[in-house]
């Protein structure tokens, strides 16, 4: 008798091996619902505390409803094709396949497990196009909150709305459609195939009438979702690259929206035309092949001459020979469409004198303006900042605001930066886990100094300085300088613990707080901790006994990223800056409502590789840096997107005049804003579309030449006549803040300005400026410079000051072994009915990066 030990001890490791993978499934499965469960957790925990409950709720909700909605109609259509599978067609009872060891009974297999499967896989099916379906809640949620804007476009009459809101919900559906219903006719081909309902002689397949008459119809409904498709895609030829402009063109309207119109009736033709002969067609398996098959051909033909031939012989015979006779109406609808996603016809046109008649007398009157002018530069005084107010290592300086305050009677403009706490510029040894998140938890303070004043030997006269902040002025003053959210606070931190925190440097003592604001989520249980240390991927949060009931963590707390995890749907302005208000700190954060979806509207980038053809600044947003509350004020409220959102999510949006006063004050026109509208209107200030075609007066934003970078000069170091400007092509100025009177104004107010040149050319012919105050805030202005009278454009006066003897002297003294020269960014400054050109030139020695203010060019 053979021994079955050795059998035995197989079936043994077969049996442990397992057990052993069940566990590890077991394990993962659970690993991740436990990894997703924190997640979904404690961001809803994130969201109640700043009183945005209802926001994640109505995300969540759009998600599970969107998806199933549409996988509830997934399924449906998959269990009606399984019912006329399962009556048209039987399983197979004779389907072997012979192996080397004996036939196997395929057909018992089918039998045996069809119905599961086939279940198990139209429901997988069906969540699957659910879960798709989920990402795109917002679309579904834009389209039944949708807001009309009131002026329908030209062409096929529609609101631009429907653009916007609509059209991007409709084209997800008919696409999730054509891959449902493509789906369902293959998946039933298959199934089919594996019941033996369709067999294969020769090279033709075999089926009965009935199983014939489903997958045609099952082949006509998606023909019917196709035509749907090309009715769709006639609204797209309104966001058409083919002319001068962008939309719609005459080829687009003649020969593409006809083509689309005859492939739409061709579709659906051809489609009922398969239901009504299906069941007719002849038993001949060749013959009955032919007549789809020649539908099907024909149709292909008909899109092939409609959307490619017809639309280029159109355009090389008609229009090319007459391109601006044939494309001017709808190079009307272009510069019209543009301009209102851009609010760019909104922008009033002044014509400028530039006389040349500046005296005492025009100085004196202007007195605010001149001593408002910006002798500081960024990148300078950050590093004179950094020098002389950063006190400790592990403070910083991330970025330079620029702002404007009223102290006593006077209207002052200031920049001002917030000292954050940098982790990575701890020493080594001194980054542990306790000093990165218990007790080196937050910035301290700001650093605020006027834009025109200099002290010492050139240095910025700060008015808010030092560790505890000292104001030199009781409006300034700053009751809570601590910083617990800022642009580079990215650790999570936990507060009221065992541990107290560092709060900021005294002498040879450091002085230690504990946080006493009501930001962050609880982390005292148990529960809580095991979730955020999922959350966060750190063990120390378990084991950790510095943790009380009463401890909070503060996570998200870098400002950007802080508000896109509740308003994703809203584009960020680039340069948050800092605000003191009644003795706090707070973030001003500008944001946007976007689309690539306005119709006859020219598209552009805003930087980060992003297409947009509609913008407005819908919102303000203001976060407490010590708090990190945020506040969502609604700052345009006729901007139909805006409106739309607040449909959706009305809880989260407050009123523009709700803000405070102490904030409304430091409210400006944010510059990414203002770039993007001064370069559209480069080429959208004319509006002749003759004179656009021949693109004859296009502007561009003047250019100027950027700072050097250590060591470099024009020339080479220590040469008569070198400036102290780098190798590189002149780049477009950035438009400058500035407190100034505009031309026939009452008094000096805060703006936003940039100057143009002609294309290719550096004299001056306009300027434009957008104010910031009061009610004037938002009022686009463009200044015309006389035709006939050059004006001296930023390149032209950079030319002047490289050729002035004194000047090119005095730098090339200075700018010698041990310290070097550079000059500031050249502004351009309407006084009166006059110009004035301002730049400032620095020192600083190659050792130490203390910039020293030292002369001003005028």
């Amino acid at each position: 008798m053979p021994d079955s030990k050795p059998a035995d001890n197989d079936d043994k490791r077969k049996a442990l091996r397992k057990r052993l993978l069940i566990l590890a499934i077991v394990l993962l499965v659970a690993a991740a619902v436990l990894g997703a469960l924190a997640n979904f957790l404690t961001e809803y925990w994130w969201f109640k505390h700043l009183g945005f409950s209802d926001v994640f709720i109505t995300v969540l909700l759009s998600q599970l409803g969107t998806g199933i909605a549409y996988g509830a109609v997934a399924f449906v259509v998959l269990i009606v094709h399984i019912l006329l599978i399962k009556r048209y067609s039987k399983p197979r009872k004779d389907w072997t396949i012979p192996t080397a060891e004996g036939d196997i009974d395929i057909a018992a297999i089918v039998k045996k497990v069809s119905t599961p499967v086939v279940a198990a896989g139209a429901f997988v099916a069906a969540a699957a196009m659910g879960v798709w379906a989920a990402f795109h809640w917002e679309d579904i949620l834009k389209l039944l909150n949708q807001t009309q804007f009131g002026n329908p476009e030209p062409i096929l009459g529609k609101d631009p709305g429907f653009y916007l809101f609509e059209l991007p919900a409709l084209q997800f559906s008919q696409e999730w459609l054509v891959y449902l219903t493509g789906f369902c006719a293959f998946f039933s081909a298959v199934v089919y195939f594996f019941r033996g309902a369709i067999t294969v002689e020769g090279k033709l397949p075999k089926m009965s009438k009935e199983v014939r008459a489903h997958l045609l119809g099952a082949v006509a409904v998606v023909l019917l979702v196709i035509a749907w498709g090309f009715r769709l895609e006639m609204f797209e030829t309104l966001f058409s690259k083919r002319g001068v402009a962008y939309g719609a063109t005459y080829t687009d309207v003649v020969a593409n929206l006809i083509s689309y119109r005859v492939l739409i009736a061709a579709s659906v033709v051809c489609a009922v035309w398969l239901v009504i002969t299906s069941r007719n067609m002849p038993d001949d398996l060749k013959k009955s092949a032919k007549l789809p098959g020649y539908a099907l051909g024909g149709l292909v033909v008909l899109y092939l001459i409609g959307v490619f031939v017809a639309p280029t012989l159109v355009q090389r015979l008609i229009v090319n020979p007459n391109e601006l006779t044939k494309e001017k109406p709808y190079l009307v609808h272009a510069i019209a469409g543009t301009r209102r996603a851009y609010n760019l016809d909104k922008i009033d046109s002044k014509e400028f004198p530039a006389n040349e008649n500046l005296n005492v007398k025009t100085i004196e009157r202007n007195k605010p303006t001149i001593s408002n002018i910006k002798i500081w530069d960024p990148r300078p005084l950050k590093d004179a900042y950094r020098q002389l107010q950063v006190i400790r290592l592990y403070y910083d300086f991330p970025n330079i605001g620029i702002d404007r305050y009223r102290v006593g009677d006077n209207y002052w403009q200031v920049m001002l930066s917030a000292r954050e706490m940098m982790h990575k510029q701890l020493p080594t040894q001194s980054q542990t886990w306790v000093n990165r998140h218990l007790q080196y938890t937050h910035g301290y303070g700001a650093v605020l100094s006027p834009v025109n004043r200099t002290v010492g030997e050139g240095q910025p006269d700060l008015w808010v300085k030092d560790i505890p902040p000292v104001a030199k002025h009781p409006a300034l003053a700053v009751t809570q300088p601590a910083i617990y959210y800022g642009l580079q606070t990215t650790d999570y931190a936990l507060v009221k613990t065992q541990t107290q925190e560092f709060d900021y440097p005294k002498g040879k003592e450091n002085k230690f707080t504990t946080y006493s604001g009501k930001g962050g989520v609880d982390i005292g249980g148990f529960f809580a901790r095991l979730l955020f240390a999922i959350r966060f991927a750190d063990y120390n949060l378990l084991f950790t006994s510095q943790l009380t009931e009463k401890s909070r963590v503060l996570f998200n707390r870098t400002i950007q990223q802080r508000v896109h995890d509740v308003a994703p749907f809203l584009m960020l302005d680039q340069e948050p800056y800092m605000v003191i208000a009644n003795g706090r700190l707070k973030w001003i954060q500008d944001a946007y409502t976007i689309s690539y979806r306005y119709p006859y509207s020219q598209p552009t980038s805003l930087g980060r590789r992003l297409k947009i053809n509609y913008i407005r600044n819908s919102v303000k947003i203001v976060i407490d840096a010590y708090d990190g509350d945020m506040s969502f004020y609604v700052w345009d409220a006729k901007d139909p997107m805006i409106r739309t959102y607040r449909k959706i999510f009305p809880s989260l949006f407050k009123d523009a005049k709700t803000m405070p006063q102490s904030l409304r004050a430091h409210v400006r026109y944010p510059k990414d804003l203002f770039t993007l509208q001064a370069r559209m209107y480069e080429s959208f200030h004319m509006t002749d579309p003759r004179v656009f075609y021949n693109q004859e007066d296009k502007w561009s934003i003047s250019k100027e030449l950027g700072h050097k970078t250590k060591g470099e000069t024009k020339a080479g170091p220590n040469q008569p006549g070198v400036s102290a400007k780098r190798v590189t092509d002149a780049s477009p100025m950035q438009p400058y803040y500035m407190i100034m009177r505009l031309p026939d104004a009452a008094k000096e107010e805060f703006l936003l300005m940039v100057p143009y040149t002609p294309s290719n050319k550096d004299n001056m012919v306009a300027w434009i400026t957008a104010s910031c105050d009061g009610d004037k805030y938002g009022k686009l202005l463009v200044y015309t410079f006389p035709k006939q009278k050059l004006v001296y454009g930023p390149m032209q006066v950079e030319a002047r000051i490289d050729q002035n003897d004194y000047i090119s002297q005095w730098i090339t003294l200075r700018n010698q072994q041990g310290s070097k020269v550079f000059r500031g960014d050249l502004l351009v400054i309407p006084i009166e009915d006059s110009i004035l050109y301002v730049e400032p030139i620095y020192l600083e020695a190659t050792q130490a990066q203390l910039p020293e203010l030292k002369k001003v060019i005028v």
